[in-house]
C-alpha cells in the first residue's frame, strides 16, 4: 500500500474537480487559443483596473487633505497680498495653485504704486487666471478615469467575443464527425463560456469603482470651483479695502 501517492492523487483530484479554481483551470485548458488569449488580456485588465482604482482613491483623499489645510490657512489671512507667496503651504495642492495664480495675476496687472489700475480690471485678470487653473486641475482630477472607463466598457465585450468565437469553434470541430453527442460538445462550450465569466468578473468591480471614484472626483471639482469663487470674493474685498483712503477706513 503506497499511502503517500494515494494521498497525493486524491489531493490533486480535489484541486482539479471540487474547488472552483480547479474547475477554472480545467475550463481554461478546454478553451481554444483565442479564448486563452482573451482570458489573459482580461486578467491584465483586472490588474490595471485595481491599480488605478486604489491609486486614484488615495490620490483624491490626499489632495482633499492638502486642500483642507490650505483653505484653513488662507481664511486666517486678513490681507492675502500682504503675505509672502512662498509661505503658502501645500505646493502640490490644487488650492495652492489657485492662490499662487492670484499672486501672479495681481503682480502682473496691478500697475505701479503711483498709477494703480482699477479693482475691476485687476479682478478681471485674476478671475481669468482662476478659471484657467480650475480647468487645469479638473483635468488632473479626472486623470486615469478614461483608463478605468475603457476597461468597464471593453471587458464584457471581450468576454462575449471569446464566448462566441469558442462556441463557433466548438461547433465547427464537429462538422466532420458522423455522430455528435453532448459529451463531445460540452468541453468546447464550457471553455468558451469562461471568457464571459472572466469579462464579468473584471467589469463588475471596475464599474462599481468607477462610479464611486467619479462621484468623488465630481465632489472634488465642485469644492475646487467653490474655493476659487470664495477666493475671488475675498481678494476683491481686500483690494477694495486696500484702495480706500485711510479716512474712509476709519
Amino acid at each position: 500500500m503506497n499511502l503517500p501517492s494515494d494521498l497525493t492523487s486524491t489531493a490533486l483530484s480535489i484541486l482539479t474537480t471540487d474547488l472552483p479554481m480547479g474547475s477554472v483551470l480545467i475550463y481554461f485548458g478546454q478553451s481554444n487559443l483565442v479564448g486563452k488569449l482573451i482570458v489573459l488580456i482580461l486578467l491584465l485588465f483586472s490588474l490595471i483596473g485595481w491599480t488605478v482604482m486604489i491609486g486614484k482613491y488615495f490620490d483624491l483623499s490626499r489632495l482633499r487633505m492638502l486642500n483642507a489645510k490650505v483653505a484653513k490657512k488662507i481664511q486666517s489671512y486678513d490681507q492675502l497680498f500682504d503675505q509672502n507667496s512662498d509661505n503658502i503651504p501645500g505646493r502640490k495642492s490644487p488650492y495652492t495653485k489657485l492662490v499662487l495664480e492670484c499672486f501672479s495675476s495681481y503682480d502682473q496687472h496691478r500697475g505701479s504704486d503711483q498709477n494703480s489700475r482699477p479693482v475691476s480690471i485687476i479682478m478681471g485678470h485674476i478671475e481669468n487666471g482662476l478659471q484657467r487653473v480650475v480647468a487645469q486641475q479638473t483635468i488632473r482630477y479626472e486623470s486615469k478615469m478614461v483608463v478605468l472607463g475603457s476597461i468597464v466598457t471593453a471587458a464584457p465585450f471581450m468576454g462575449l467575443l471569446g464566448t462566441v468565437w469558442g462556441v463557433m469553434d466548438a461547433f465547427g470541430s464537429l462538422a466532420g464527425q458522423s455522430s455528435v453527442s453532448i459529451q463531445s460538445l460540452a468541453p468546447g462550450v464550457s471553455g468558451a463560456l469562461l471568457t464571459t465569466v472572466a469579462g464579468l468578473l473584471v467589469a463588475i468591480p471596475s464599474v462599481i469603482g468607477y462610479n464611486f471614484l467619479l462621484s468623488h472626483t465630481k465632489l472634488c471639482i465642485t469644492e475646487l470651483e467653490n474655493f476659487a469663487s470664495s477666493l475671488a470674493d475675498q481678494i476683491e474685498l481686500d483690494l477694495i479695502e486696500r484702495n480706500q483712503p485711510s479716512n474712509e477706513r476709519l
